[in-house]
């Protein structure tokens, strides 16, 4: 997805998520309610995200430089990686110790038709923004399953925004609930309640997060169609007997680092080897144009197996994890 949509998703949310905590945050103080309080925190630590993730998306942008050959990409995933942990340690910690402080020493609701307004202006405020960022996601998703889009996204900063704005939506009516409920009989423990479950929200919201990021942060392979387009192009290029080995890995949502090991034909010239290699490259990017560096090693496939039993044995870095044989101790047994 391109950078200037997910910008205009974050703005998007970033607008009505300040709106939304100082109004919250101001009905709150009025009327005490701690649902309406955990809200505002809600709110607060959302607005923060944004501005978060548009530091990530303009430092992502930075080009390549000495100390990063491969770029600063991965600064996005970060920076995703760092609101997931904003969103549970003072998002979810803080909604849910204030809720059991309310559930221990309830307190009733004073005015709670400021409540019920600002919780219905906040609806229309973040259903606005929830909007814009699903939009933003169907398209990219173009009729794919919705979690497996999420899965296999290497761009988090618009599902990032969806999930906090439907977390959002989730609380608003937990809150509503909360402050009707306490109303309606007269038990102002129902409102520290809410607080507790919107806390709870929250923490699995940014669980969910954590976990995608992290595998984004930590090397992501191209999605498997990606991968095996790219093996295809290889193998059908003259002058390519065949594909030793092709890895892939994310630095960013558009950006693949591609590397392959190719057994070339042996009647063929260091020039010829050159030729081939530059029309392969060529061809490549024009079917992936994300594909920005790409590294080919010219070794015969005899070779390439001895060095690759050679690293599976010794589970290096080289081997994947389901290669890599279990090590049997050779001591007996006593």
């Amino acid at each position: 997805m391109a950078a200037s949509t997910s910008k205009n998703v974050i703005f998007a949310a970033l607008a009505g998520n300040l709106a939304i905590a100082a109004t919250k945050l101001g009905a709150a103080l009025f009327t005490g309610s701690a649902a309406m309080m955990s809200e505002a925190i809600h709110s607060a630590v959302d607005t923060g995200n944004q501005i978060i993730l548009l530091i990530g998306l303009k430092r992502a942008a930075r080009p390549a430089t000495a100390s990063h050959p491969f770029g600063h990409g991965l600064q996005l995933y970060f920076y995703t990686f760092v609101v997931a942990v904003l969103i549970f340690g003072v998002g979810a910690v803080i909604s849910i110790t204030h809720g059991i402080e309310r559930i221990q020493s309830p307190e009733p609701i004073e005015n709670p038709w400021v409540n019920y307004i600002v919780l219905g202006l906040s609806v229309l405020f973040e259903g606005a923004s929830w909007l814009v960022a699903l939009k933003a996601f169907n398209k990219e998703r173009e009729g794919r399953p919705f979690f497996g889009v999420i899965r296999s996204s290497k761009d988090p900063t618009v599902f990032t925004v969806l999930f906090e704005d439907t977390a959002a939506l989730l609380g608003l009516v937990v809150a509503l609930v909360g402050v009707v409920a306490s109303q309606m009989f007269d038990l102002p423990v129902l409102d520290g309640v809410a607080s507790v479950i919107i806390g709870v929200i929250l923490a699995l919201t940014a669980g969910f997060l954590a976990f995608e990021s992290q595998s984004l942060l930590t090397g992501e392979a191209a999605d498997p169609a990606t991968r095996e387009g790219i093996e295809g192009i290889a193998r059908a290029e003259p002058g390519v007997i065949g594909l030793n080995d092709a890895r892939t890995m994310h630095f960013g949502p558009n950006e693949i680092l591609v590397c392959m090991s190719l057994d070339f034909h042996d009647d063929l010239t260091a020039a010829q080897v050159e030729d081939t290699v530059a029309r392969l490259e060529h061809r490549i990017r024009a079917a992936y144009p994300q594909a920005g560096r790409i590294y080919v090693e010219a070794q015969s496939a005899a070779s390439h197996a001895a060095v690759r039993a050679a690293v599976i044995a010794g589970g290096g870095a080289g081997a994947l994890v389901d290669q890599v044989p279990e090590v049997v101790s050779s001591q007996a047994a006593p």
